[in-house]
């Protein structure tokens, strides 16, 4: 009963303080899906659409944890135009959200002979979020009135999303701004509840490929910083992948940090993939290692099934 009483704190502390719009990246921009987290990645391939599936679950065997699945579809049309669509759906206890992402990129050729590129991408948002009271529950089984949440609350908010990508050779640098506009909160949530959901993102590295061409090793990291209340995180991330006949198999690790808490560690993340011809497939398992481990115990698992259709549009 004391973990479901947590469970029941923490989503609705996260409904109220929190709600931002934009889903945390947890490892699946990792697993092959870079457009997850930019717009700018829309398109990115000529040679291919890209399709992918992510489920994402926590604290497996408690009631109402949080769970997540996105399904992503972005592809290069004409020469130097590309687009994405991603759907999402996360419950999180009593809150639910669903939500919906259609974006554009540009792709620039700067020098074809060295392979260096700058791309600009913008996401339109919609996000419709749900805090459903009539689920709560004290453990007792008889249900309970929030004084905090009051009455269940439902609203919906249009934003954007903004990025530039600078690619050139095996480095690539992503700079990006999401949640452009203020939400909307008048009427619906109290008047304490933050307006200004603004972050301002880098991912940004570097991919090495041995001599045989038959490995290839990327470090890269990630940094977030949030306008409202200047959290800001890192994921430091390195993959290896082993090139084979059909496609490659990969595995990497991914630490998170909190920069503004001195570097403080958050978590860690292996991860595994393999893509063989047309299909592909990935795991990552998060283990958390903060104050929060009690209730983390059982980790983030995170799963992803792609597919990767041949472009045949001709330009």
């Amino acid at each position: 009963m004391k973990k479901v009483i947590y469970i029941i704190i923490f989503a609705c502390t996260l409904a109220v303080n929190a709600q931002e719009f934009k889903l945390s990246p947890y490892t699946q921009y990792l697993t092959e899906n870079p457009y997850s987290i930019s717009p700018t990645f829309a398109g990115i391939n000529e040679d291919y659409d890209r399709i992918r599936l992510n489920a994402v679950s926590q604290w497996l065997g408690l009631k109402n944890a949080p769970n997540t699945q996105n399904l992503s579809y972005d592809l290069r049309f004409g020469e130097k135009s590309g687009a994405g669509i991603l759907l999402y759906n996360d419950s999180n206890g009593a809150t639910k959200q669903l939500g919906a992402q259609l974006s554009y990129a540009h792709h620039l050729i700067l020098n074809y002979g060295n392979e260096e590129f700058l791309s600009f991408g913008i996401s339109y948002k919609f996000n419709q979020f749900k805090i459903e009271t009539a689920d709560f529950d004290d453990g007792s089984g008889e249900g309970f009135d929030d004084p905090a949440v009051g009455a269940a609350k439902s609203t919906t908010n249009h934003n954007f999303e903004v990025g530039a990508l600078y690619r050139y050779m095996d480095f690539f640098f992503s700079l990006n701004a999401s949640n452009i506009l203020n939400k909307k909160v008048e009427g619906v949530f109290d008047f304490t509840e933050p307006k200004k959901l603004r972050n301002y993102y880098v991912y940004t590295g570097y991919t090495f490929v041995s001599r045989n061409e038959e490995m290839e090793y990327e470090p890269s990291i990630y940094y977030n910083l949030f306008e409202g209340d200047s959290r800001s995180e890192m994921h430091l991330n390195f993959k290896a992948r082993k090139i084979t006949d059909t496609g490659y198999m990969w595995a990497g690790l991914s630490g998170r940090f909190y920069i503004d808490q001195s570097f403080k560690s958050s978590s860690v993340a292996p991860m595994l993939g393999l893509k063989k011809d047309q299909f592909y497939v990935a795991y990552a398992f998060q283990w958390n290692i903060n104050e929060a481990v009690e209730l983390n115990n059982a980790g983030t698992h995170l799963i992803t099934l792609g597919f990767d259709l041949e472009n045949n549009r001709r330009y």
